[in-house]
């Protein structure tokens, strides 16, 4: 069989997550919870400090951020923040394992979204992972393995992919 007609060589999006950082900054944080609560269905989850870094004024257990995962529906948010981007990903966002990232600087450029006086301007950090059927392997709790070498998803086919299925540059 040609690697291309194997479903289960078949790329698709495992999940999307968005990441606003805030800092020590709380108003921030609660701007950043409300605009993620108007771009997905889900309910934003703060993050948290593990180290104590004194000349950043951080301290384990201080909310630094806010993130929500999305694992439904994936592909029609992507498409909206990609427009954000002009769907132009630079190869430097893709790593050696699949996955790619991009930021958004300002939220007002993501389609379905308008300027909100209270949150001024924002912007947010998406981080994209891709997976083949099979994956599963890796994450179960049970007789747990690695995948294959073979299975594996290279920058060359996060490329194709990106390129082909949601018609993203990549320069």
């Amino acid at each position: 069989m040609e690697k291309n007609n194997n479903p289960m060589m078949e790329i698709r999006i495992s999940k999307v997550t968005l990441n606003i950082g805030a800092g020590k900054n709380e108003d921030l944080l609660k701007k950043g919870i409300v605009l993620l609560k108007k771009l997905s269905p889900l309910t934003p989850v703060k993050t948290f400090t593990q180290k104590r870094i004194p000349g950043w004024g951080l301290r384990p257990g201080l909310a630094i951020g806010c993130k929500v995962t999305v694992r439904k529906n994936t592909e029609e948010l992507l498409k909206r923040l990609l427009v954000a981007k002009e769907n132009i990903l630079k190869e430097k966002c893709f790593d050696n394992n699949g996955n790619f990232s991009f930021g958004v600087p300002e939220y007002i450029d993501i389609e379905g979204l308008e300027y909100d006086p209270d949150l001024k301007i924002l912007g947010l950090e998406a981080a994209v992972t891709l997976e083949r059927p099979g994956f599963r392997i890796k994450k179960r709790k049970i007789s747990n393995k690695a995948v294959g070498k073979d299975h594996l998803i290279t920058k060359e086919e996060a490329i194709e992919f990106v390129k082909s299925k949601l018609g993203v540059e990549v320069e």
